[in-house]
C-alpha cells in the first residue's frame, strides 16, 4: 500500500513532467483505436448496403462473377436469355420475380461532357429501375423513368454535380452513347458509401447496355412465405441445372464484402503499421522521461532505500506510475480514437466516399485493445529505468545528486551495438546480391530490423563523435553559448542518443521510401525511353475498355500515321510438356505493335509472333515447359474455338513494360473468336506523320471529345501520369508517418523540458555570472537543433541504405535505376533543424524566465 501511495504522489507531484510522454500514448492508442472503429464502421456501412441490397435469391448470367462483376471482354455484362424468368416463375416457392439489367462497365457525362463518375474509386452503375431497389431507395424528385428519353439519378450524385429534374445526360457503353433527360432522383434509405447510380426502363437498360432486349443479367427472386432461401435456390437450380448461376441473399452479401474487404484489410493493416511505428518512437520517449525522472529523484530514492525500501519495492514504484501514466493516456487515447474515425469518416466523406455517423461501431475489443496495448507498451518501456532505480546504493544516493554511470554497460551497449549493425549490414549486402527478388527480400527485412536496432543500441556511441562534427560546424560561431550547447548534448550521451533515435526512425523510413520511390519512376521513365516507339498512349484510367466508335475517333484523326489496337483475353493452354493452363493471359495486337513497343527477344523475331496461326512466348515460361522455335501450343480461346499456334518468338522475361506478355495478332484471335465475342480495345498506341506530333496531339484530343472516359498521353504525359501516382502514394505514407514524427518531437520537447529542470541551479549560476536570458534560451535552442540534427544524420543514412538495397531488388524485375532524392534528402535534413527550434520553444522560454535567486538556492 505505501509503494502505491508513493507512486500515486510522486505521479501527482511530476504530472508536468509526466504530460508529454502522456500525450504519445494518447496519440498512439488513439490511432489503434481509431483505425478499428473506422474500419468496423465501413465495414457494417457495406453489410447493411449489401443486405438490403440483395434479393432472396439472385439468379445471374454463368460468366458473372462470385460478386456480381458485370464487365466482361466485350465490354458488355454477361447475359441471360428472358425465358429464365418465365422459368422461375413457375418454381415452387417463387412468391414472386423480376428480371433486371446493370453494368458498371459505363461512363456517365452531363451536358458538358464532364464525367459524372465518382472520384473516390467507387463504381458507376446503370440499371433498370426495378422493385428490388425500391426498396432501399425512394423517390424524392419527378417519377421513375418510362421510356428512352427518361433517366433516374441518386441523389448524392445530384448534389455533387448539381444535377436537377430536365439536365440532359449521356450514358456511354460499349454499346454506344445514349442520351435522356433526368425524370427523378432518388435518395437512399440506406447509407450509400459513395457508388453513383442512374436508372433506365427495363427496355431501354438493354438496349443501351447490352445492344438487344430480351435479355437480362440478373433475376431477382422473392421467396414464399415458409420458404427459406436455401431451400428456394436448391428449388431454383433444380429447374434450370447448370447454365446459371444461383446465389441466396447471404451469399450474395459475403461475396460483395469479399470484394471490399482486400480494399478494408489493406487500408487497416497499413495504418495499424504506422501506428506501432509511434509506439516504437513513443517508446524511447517514456524511457527517457523515466530514465530522467529516476536521475532527478536519485536522493530521494536513496532516502527511501535507506529507511527500509527493497529494491523490489523501489522498482514497483517506479512501475506503479508507469501504469498509471499508461492508464491516463490510454483511456484518453480511446477517447481520441473514437473522435478520430469520425474525423476519417467526414475526410472520406469530403473525397467522395460517404460514410454515415449512424454506423458508428464501436465493438467492445477496441477499447481493450487501446487500453492493453497502451499500458504495456509503457509499463514495458519505463522498466530498464524502474530496474536502474532499484540498483541505486542508498549511500550512493545520499553522496551524489545524479546516478553514476555505468562504464561497463556502455563498453557492453558498444559491443552489442557493433555486432547488430554489421549483422544488419551483412543482411542488407546479402539482400542487395540475391539472385531471386522473393530470396532476397527476406534478408532485406532481416537487414533492416537488425541495422534498426543496431543503431539504436550504438546510438549513444554514436552521440559523441557525430555530435562534435555537427557542433564544430554549426555551434562554434555562437562563440561560448555554442560550445556549451554542444557540451550539453554530450553530457548524457545516452539520453542524446534516445532522444534522436525516435526520430531517426521516422525519418529512415521517410529517406528509404523516397529512394525507392524515385528510382521507381526513373527506371520506368527509362524503361518507357528504351521500348515504347509509339507518340500517344490512349487508355482509361478506371479501366474501362475502349469501344468500337472511339477506335475509329481516334483513326480518323489527322496527323496520325497509324493506330495500333492491343487486346487482352484469356485462354486455356496445352503445352508440349502436355499440361494444360487455365486462364492464362494472352495478348492480341497488330502487326505495327512490334514497333511501337521495342521488347527484346531472347529467340527469333516478334514480328514473326504476328503472322497468321502464330504467338510468342516469355523466356521462363519457355524454360517452364520445355518450349522453343517452332513448337505447337493448343489456345482455347475464351468464348472461342480451340487453335494450334505456333511459337515464332521468345521474349525476354527481363522487362518492366508488358512483363510476361504472350502476343499473337488480333486477325488471329478473331479467326477463332466469334465477331460478338471478340474483346475490346485494353490500350490505343497512336503514332504521328513525321514532324507533326503537336498537331496530331491536338487532334486525337480532338477526335475524342465525345468519349471523356479515354485519356490521351504523350509520352510526357504518361511519364508525368506515373510520377504523380507514385507520389500520391508516398504523401499518404508520410502523411501517417507524421505521427511517428510528432511523437518524436514530443520526445525533444520533454528531453530538453526535464533537462532544464534537472540543471535549474547550474542555470541560475551561469545567470549569476552574466549569462543573459537571451543567450540562455539561444543555447537551449542550439542543443536542440543538434540532438535533431543527429537524429536526422542517422536517419536519412540509415534510410539512404535501405532504399539503395530495396533497388537492387526492384533491380531483378526490371527497375534497374538507382536515383536519390537529393532535394528531398536534403529538405529534410533542413526542416530537422526547424523541427529542433521548434521543440525547443517551451523549455527555453521557461529556463529564460526561472528566478536566479531560487535557481542557484536549488538543490
Amino acid at each position: 500500500m505505501t509503494v502505491v501511495k508513493t507512486s500515486l504522489r510522486n505521479f501527482v507531484a511530476h504530472k508536468g513532467r509526466m504530460a508529454l510522454s502522456a500525450i504519445a500514448v494518447l496519440l498512439s492508442v488513439a490511432f489503434v483505436c481509431g483505425t478499428l472503429v473506422f474500419t468496423d464502421t465501413m465495414s457494417t456501412t457495406f453489410d447493411k448496403l449489401f443486405a438490403a441490397t440483395s434479393s432472396d435469391v439472385t439468379v445471374s448470367g454463368k460468366g458473372a462473377s462470385d460478386s456480381g462483376e458485370t464487365t466482361s471482354d466485350n465490354g458488355k455484362p454477361p447475359v441471360m436469355p428472358a425465358s429464365v424468368l418465365g422459368e422461375v416463375r413457375k418454381v415452387q416457392g417463387v412468391k414472386s420475380a423480376e428480371g433486371t439489367v446493370f453494368s458498371t462497365s459505363v461512363t456517365v457525362v452531363d451536358a458538358d461532357k464532364d464525367s459524372l463518375s465518382p472520384s473516390s474509386g467507387a463504381p458507376t452503375i446503370v440499371g433498370s429501375w426495378n422493385g428490388n431497389d425500391a426498396r432501399t431507395m425512394k423517390i424524392t424528385s419527378g417519377v421513375a423513368p418510362k421510356g428512352p428519353d427518361q433517366i433516374m439519378v441518386d441523389a448524392d450524385t445530384a448534389d455533387k454535380h448539381d444535377l436537377k429534374l430536365g439536365d440532359e445526360i449521356g450514358v456511354i457503353s460499349a454499346v454506344g452513347t445514349h442520351e435522356a433527360k433526368i425524370s427523378g432522383i432518388a435518395d437512399f434509405t440506406v447509407t450509400n458509401p459513395g457508388a453513383a447510380i442512374f436508372y433506365l426502363d427495363t427496355r431501354t437498360a438493354q438496349q443501351t447496355l447490352v445492344g438487344e432486349t430480351g435479355v437480362y443479367t440478373d433475376v431477382n427472386v422473392t421467396a414464399a412465405s415458409g420458404v427459406s432461401d436455401d431451400q428456394l435456390k436448391k428449388n431454383v437450380k433444380t429447374a434450370l441445372g447448370g447454365d446459371v448461376q444461383v446465389k441466396t441473399a447471404k451469399e450474395t452479401a459475403d461475396a460483395n464484402q469479399k470484394d471490399v474487404e482486400g480494399f478494408m484489410n489493406v487500408m487497416k493493416y497499413a495504418m495499424l503499421g504506422f501506428a506501432g511505428i509511434a509506439f516504437l518512437v513513443g517508446i524511447f520517449l517514456i524511457i527517457n522521461t523515466f530514465s530522467m525522472l529516476v536521475a532527478q529523484r536519485t536522493r530521494e530514492i536513496g532516502l527511501m532505500r535507506a529507511i527500509g525500501s527493497s529494491r523490489k519495492q523501489v522498482n514497483r514504484s517506479v512501475l506503479a506510475e508507469a501504469l498509471l501514466l499508461g492508464l491516463v493516456g490510454s483511456v484518453l487515447g480511446v477517447g481520441a480514437g473514437v473522435g478520430l474515425a469520425v474525423g476519417l469518416m467526414k475526410l472520406m466523406g469530403q473525397m467522395g466516399m460517404e460514410l454515415s455517423t449512424d454506423d458508428l461501431t464501436v465493438a467492445w475489443t477496441t477499447p481493450v485493445v487501446g487500453l492493453v496495448l497502451g499500458v504495456v507498451v509503457t509499463v514495458l518501456a519505463a522498466y530498464l529505468p524502474a530496474r536502474r532505480a532499484g540498483k541505486i546504493s542508498p549511500m550512493a544516493a545520499l553522496r551524489d545528486a545524479g546516478a553514476p554511470a555505468d562504464a561497463k554497460s556502455s563498453w557492453i551497449r558498444g559491443v552489442i551495438g557493433t555486432v547488430l549493425t554489421g549483422a544488419g549490414g551483412f543482411g542488407l549486402y546479402l539482400a542487395a546480391a540475391a539472385d531471386k527478388a522473393k530470396e532476397g527480400s527476406l534478408w532485406l527485412g532481416l537487414g533492416v530490423v537488425l541495422s534498426l536496432i543496431g543503431f539504436v543500441v550504438i546510438g549513444p556511441l554514436l552521440a559523441g563523435g557525430v555530435v562534435r562534427v555537427l557542433g564544430a560546424v554549426l555551434l562554434r560561431m555562437f562563440g561560448p553559448v555554442g560550445r556549451m550547447a554542444e557540451r550539453n548534448a554530450l553530457r548524457n550521451p545516452r539520453r542524446t542518443g534516445a532522444t534522436g533515435a525516435a526520430l531517426m526512425i521516422g525519418l529512415a523510413l521517410v529517406a528509404c521510401l523516397s529512394v525507392v520511390g524515385s528510382s521507381m519512376v526513373a527506371s520506368a521513365t527509362d524503361q518507357l525511353d528504351k521500348t515504347v516507339g509509339t507518340d500517344f498512349i490512349l487508355q482509361s484510367d478506371s479501366g474501362q475498355l475502349i469501344t468500337p466508335q472511339a477506335v475509329e475517333a481516334a483513326k480518323s484523326a489527322k496527323d496520325v500515321e497509324r493506330v495500333t489496337e492491343y487486346k487482352w483475353s484469356k485462354a486455356d493452354f496445352t503445352t508440349p510438356d502436355g499440361k494444360t493452363l487455365k486462364d492464362t493471359a494472352i495478348t492480341a495486337a497488330d502487326p505495327s505493335y512490334a514497333t511501337d513497343l521495342r521488347t527484346e527477344t531472347v529467340a527469333g523475331k516478334l514480328t514473326d509472333a504476328y503472322k497468321p496461326d502464330s504467338m510468342s512466348v516469355h523466356e521462363k515460361f519457355a524454360k517452364d515447359h520445355g518450349i522453343s522455335l517452332g513448337s505447337k501450343i493448343k489456345v482455347a480461346f475464351k468464348d472461342g474455338r480451340t487453335a494450334d499456334l505456333t511459337v515464332r518468338a521468345i521474349t525476354s522475361s527481363d522487362v518492366v513494360i508488358d512483363a510476361g506478355a504472350m502476343y499473337t495478332s488480333i486477325s488471329t484471335m478473331a479467326k477463332y473468336v466469334p465477331a460478338d465475342k471478340m474483346p475490346l480495345d485494353s490500350l490505343l498506341f497512336a503514332t504521328a506523320e513525321e514532324g507533326r506530333q503537336d498537331a496530331a496531339y491536338t487532334s486525337l484530343k480532338s477526335a475524342l471529345h465525345d468519349y471523356p472516359q479515354y485519356t490521351v498521353r504523350d509520352q510526357t504525359d504518361y511519364k508525368q501520369a506515373l510520377k504523380d501516382q507514385i507520389g500520391q502514394l508516398l504523401n499518404m505514407i508520410y502523411g501517417l508517418l507524421a505521427l511517428a514524427i510528432i511523437v518524436a518531437i514530443l520526445g525533444v520537447v520533454n528531453t530538453l523540458a526535464l533537462s532544464v529542470v534537472e540543471r535549474t541551479r547550474e542555470i541560475g549560476l551561469m545567470r549569476a555570472i552574466g549569462l543573459s536570458r537571451r543567450q540562455l534560451r539561444r543555447m537551449i535552442r542550439m542543443e536542440s537543433v543538434v540532438i535533431a540534427l543527429f537524429g536526422a544524420l542517422l536517419g536519412l543514412g540509415l534510410g539512404m541504405g535501405w532504399g539503395a538495397t530495396a533497388q537492387q531488388l526492384l533491380a531483378l524485375e526490371g527497375l534497374g535505376v538507382l536515383e536519390i532524392p537529393w532535394p528531398t534528402i536534403i529538405g529534410v535534413f533542413i526542416g530537422s533543424a526547424f523541427v529542433g527550434l521548434f521543440a525547443a520553444l517551451i523549455p527555453a522560454f521557461r529556463a529564460g524566465r526561472m528566478n536566479v535567486l531560487n535557481a542557484i538556492a536549488t538543490e
